[in-house]
């Protein structure tokens, strides 16, 4: 049989360490790559098996997340044998030239599609989201000290760790650009001391976050906006604002108006934390085996990463200086496998909260990242920098000392400024 044959061929690529695989077809028959296969893949119709053979692995995730195709196995078992047979495909003669896995695709968006896109991942349902996120509702990278950290543990530690760095003092206003489910903003209300607005385009996360808001007594120091960045407008402007997990959705070409917005909104002398993705290539091409475009059509529609040179370029022109990047690329894979671990021991639950589509592809989606960060394809950077006051002058601490100390008050940190000339 031919296609018995093409498997075989495939099969002797590998060596004496073939993946642990078995393939079952629409017609019952059934290949495995060798004994005791611990992962087991199965066409129910003949479009994935098509998909493959030629190359398209966007078009064979599609049928995955229909349910043409059905997986059994421990997930990052899954994973990694999946990756393994997609390098073997990309530099198989007949099946080259394909996409690749694990990349944010460059999208030319508007407001109406940034609204879209959005919703499309983040409007999955609040219940569905809190069946694997820590209790705080945090769905960004968690800051790890020891690496043994439970995830909510490691998320409050993320928190803080963002409010130290931008020097939080009771009293400031403090603008949280796509706040997810206000978890930050309400840690740095009530153990700052600072007053706040928070805007997202979610519908869901707008009402969950102004019902936490509520449920926290914050209402008179926290503000929840449903709303476009680019629509931001407050004549007090803030003394810091911060962004978390949100610019992968603006679009490449819409970095310089996202950075000219902060720096329109921040009050002289005001501070900026941007926390994102970003690519490890430095050119900013996707990393990775073959594979499709599963996530930027299934995930996160419109997202891009550029390289971090490419967010340190676009603050300065937008007129604020550079101060601190901390790469926080270990702390991302770890969060990830925390995520789909979680996920993993509530299959039953999240089927019943966002239906079998939605947990086929959260389930590739998160194994998939978290295996994407441990091996560099992907990265994240805490990118902090300040607008200078109208003299020119920047003041900043002068070394890190004060994000490590134990203490919250930081009217003692040392701050550099202008030398005094004579």
């Amino acid at each position: 049989m031919l296609r018995n044959r093409l498997l075989d061929s495939m099969r002797a690529g590998f060596g004496s360490e073939p993946p642990r695989l078995r393939l079952v077809f629409p017609d019952h028959e059934s290949y495995e790559f060798a004994p005791d296969p611990a992962v087991t893949i199965t066409f129910h119709s003949a479009a994935p098996l098509k998909a493959m053979i030629k190359g398209d692995f966007a078009r064979a995730a599609d049928t995955y997340v229909a349910g043409d195709i059905s997986v059994e196995g421990p997930i990052e078992l899954v994973l990694t044998t999946g990756v393994a047979l997609a390098e073997k495909l990309g530099r198989f003669p007949p099946l080259r030239g394909m996409a690749r896995i694990a990349t944010l695709l460059p999208a030319v968006n508007s407001k109406n599609r940034d609204a879209a896109n959005i919703s499309h991942h983040y409007d999955v349902g609040n219940e569905f989201y809190r069946l694997w996120l820590d209790e705080l509702m945090v769905y960004s990278c968690a800051y790890f000290r020891a690496g043994d950290e439970d995830i909510h543990t490691a998320q409050r530690q993320k928190l803080d760790h963002i409010c130290r760095k931008l020097l939080l003092q009771p009293g400031e206003r403090l603008l949280d650009i796509g706040c997810g489910w206000g978890g930050l903003l309400r840690w740095a209300a009530e153990r700052y001391g600072i007053k706040g607005i928070g805007v997202t385009l979610s519908e869901r996360q707008y009402s969950s976050a102004r019902e936490a808001v509520a449920s926290s007594g914050l209402d008179d120091r926290l503000e929840i906006r449903r709303g476009h960045y680019l629509d931001l407008e407050d004549r007090d402007g803030f003394d810091k604002i911060v962004s978390v997990g949100m610019y992968e959705h603006v679009g490449l070409r819409n970095l310089p108006a996202y950075f000219q917005a902060v720096a329109r909104l921040l009050r002289p002398g005001g501070a900026f934390l941007n926390h994102g993705i970003v690519s490890t290539d430095a050119a900013g091409r996707p990393r990775g085996p073959p594979g499709g475009r599963f996530i930027d059509r299934h995930v996160f529609p419109g997202g891009a990463v550029p390289h971090v040179s490419r967010v340190l370029i676009e603050l300065s022109k937008a007129g604020l200086e550079f101060a601190d990047a901390e790469d926080l690329r270990p702390h991302y894979a770890l969060t990830l496998q925390h995520w789909s671990r979680r996920l993993e021991q509530c299959r039953d639950q999240a089927i019943e909260a966002a239906g079998p589509e939605a947990l086929r592809i959260w389930r590739v989606f998160l194994a998939g990242m978290a295996y994407a960060f441990d091996h560099r394809w992907l990265s994240v950077a805490q990118v902090l920098s300040y607008k200078p006051l109208v003299s020119g002058e920047v003041r900043r601490p002068w070394t890190r000392d004060y994000q490590y100390r134990s203490d919250t008050d930081s009217s003692t940190t040392p701050i550099a400024g202008k030398l005094e000339w004579t």
